[in-house]
């Protein structure tokens, strides 16, 4: 390389280097936002504290870099430990919780540093243009790359990054995208750099590169702390991470590390949910089920005679898959998903509602607790709304609908919701029949559900078809009396706008189990 060559190069480098340093920070900040929702709970807060918390440091860090007193030296610093801190959050960051059971500061302050440290690199990066005098420099060329950077990042985070590397991968690959910038930029400015900068640089990227090939027994020994018995499947989608989990016979499902079923007891939850909605139906012919990816309530439906067409719709083709084809997991549900009868649509479930121009007898409600925005807007007032024009003129409704002891406020407000929905037999007058009742799941406590109708329906006599382990006539009495600390209470209804169910559901969950 000739020196008229090299500042252009230089330059070259630093605006690509501006792009890569861009990505990775992105890339750093959606982990700590995925992980804090995984581990945390409620997405919607824990991504707002975490873009708040990542920005406002990157704002000190610019501020900070002022204080460096050799630009090129504070860049590859920095880029080293963000190859450090960024590369090794997701992995530290899974294995302290599944040790300590306790996240909080660990997670915001490498989120802390991570934003410090990308915070100095524009600032930094900038100095060391002008003092290789680039040509024609403007400030706005680098701003420009840094957010087409952040562009690509977001686009390649849900699509790519995570369907095909996982968490803790992708935080250990960018870890060493930053690793290698650092590299590169040794090799470029190789006149300015240290031996202690080197012998740094090489130790980090070693480290971080067998992280990465080790990324899969990370992964085990930070599932061995999370979960009790062994992972028998493990996946991140798109919407979200899929854990199996065995011991012996029985079997675990887990979506965001939240438990969905336990084999040892679901039939429980599933007989309950499914068979007084289909009992108390005068025609259950025509299912739709929105949720229940893992079959279980398939399973139940195909118990009634006469039913002739099931719906299911569920978000993430990986689950509807997993609980089809899986030679261990098929059998949970008897092969639900291979009759056919039974037909799979993966699909959002309130456009599919939108959309939908069938009408059902009965639609089955086994969604994921609404402990978030995008949850909550499938307990609202205008999705139920929307429900309804959907049934037959003797149709019903039932969802699961939580925990009436540990969220009170929470299960009455979904109560409340139907209650104030729109009824399409009398649009005049707003308000579905609905039918509260509970019972007693092992794996989640007490649980509630809600039938709801235009119509009312009489709810003594209840058929039941043969072989339920669990539901029988005493049951079905008993499940529709609440005790003094389960019965109703005030609670407003949700809506799109208020979504109200959100802070009671969390409120009660963090009361009972701070």
């Amino acid at each position: 390389m000739t020196p008229a060559h090299a500042p252009r190069l230089r330059e070259v480098w630093l605006l690509a280097a501006t792009f890569l340093v861009a990505i990775a920070g992105l890339i750093y900040e959606l982990v700590a936002a995925t992980v804090s929702s995984y581990l945390l709970g409620d997405s919607v807060r824990q991504f707002s504290l975490v873009i708040g918390i990542f920005l406002s440091s990157m704002g000190l860090g610019s501020w900070l870099s002022r204080y460096v007193g050799q630009a090129f030296s504070g860049f590859v610093w920095a880029q080293i430990l963000l190859g450090l801190v960024g590369g090794f959050m997701a992995p530290v960051l899974f294995i302290i919780y599944g040790w300590m059971g306790e996240v909080g500061l660990p997670l915001y302050s490498m989120l802390i540093a991570v934003g410090v440290l990308s915070g100095m690199e524009i600032p930094l990066i900038v100095r060391i243009l002008k003092a290789e005098g680039a040509s024609e420099f403007r400030f706005e060329n680098v701003l420009t790359v840094d957010y087409v950077g952040a562009l690509a990042a977001s686009l390649a985070f849900p699509l790519l990054i995570i369907p095909h590397l996982g968490l803790m991968s992708a935080s250990l690959a960018f870890g060493a995208l930053n690793l290698g910038v650092a590299g590169l930029s040794l090799w470029i400015f190789r006149d300015l750099v240290t031996r202690t900068q080197v012998t740094f640089w090489a130790l980090a990227f070693a480290a971080t590169l067998g992280g990465l090939v080790q990324s899969e027994r990370l992964v085990s020994v930070a599932d061995a702390g999370l979960y009790e018995d062994s992972i028998i499947f493990d996946q991140a989608t798109p919407y979200q991470q899929i854990t199996v989990t065995r011991f012996q016979d029985r079997v675990r499902l887990f979506l965001d590390h939240s438990i969905q079923f336990d084999s040892i007891d679901e039939y429980r939850y599933h007989e309950m949910l499914v068979h007084p909605a289909m009992g108390l139906a005068p025609r259950a012919r025509n299912i739709l089920i929105l949720g229940g990816g893992d079959g279980m309530a398939t399973r139940e439906v195909l118990r009634h005679e006469g039913v002739e067409t099931v719906t299911l719709v569920d978000l993430d083709p990986a689950v509807t898959a997993l609980f089809r084809d899986h030679p261990d997991l098929a059998p949970l549900n008897d092969h639900a998903f291979s009759d056919p009868r039974v037909t799979i649509i993966n699909s959002d479930a309130w456009e599919f509602i939108e959309h939908a121009d069938t009408l059902y007898d009965v639609i089955i409600l086994d969604l994921p607790d609404p402990k978030n925005l995008a949850l909550s807007r499938l307990y609202s007032r205008s999705f139920y709304g929307l429900l309804a024009e959907r049934l037959s003129t003797h149709g019903l409704i039932v969802t699961q609908a939580g925990s009436p002891l540990f969220a009170r406020q929470a299960f009455w407000s979904l109560v409340e919701t139907f209650e104030s929905a729109t009824n399409p037999l009398t649009p005049g007058t707003p308000g579905l029949w609905t039918l509260p009742y509970h019972t007693y799941v092992p794996s989640f406590g007490e649980w509630g559900f809600i039938i709801a109708a235009p119509l009312e329906h009489g709810a003594d006599n209840l058929p039941l078809p043969d072989g339920l382990r669990y539901l029988n006539e005493d049951e079905w009495q008993a499940a529709r009396l609440f005790g003094g600390d389960v019965s109703r209470v005030e609670a407003e209804a949700n809506t799109l706008q208020s979504h109200a169910l959100v802070g009671y559901y969390l409120d009660g969950w963090d009361r009972w189990f701070p």
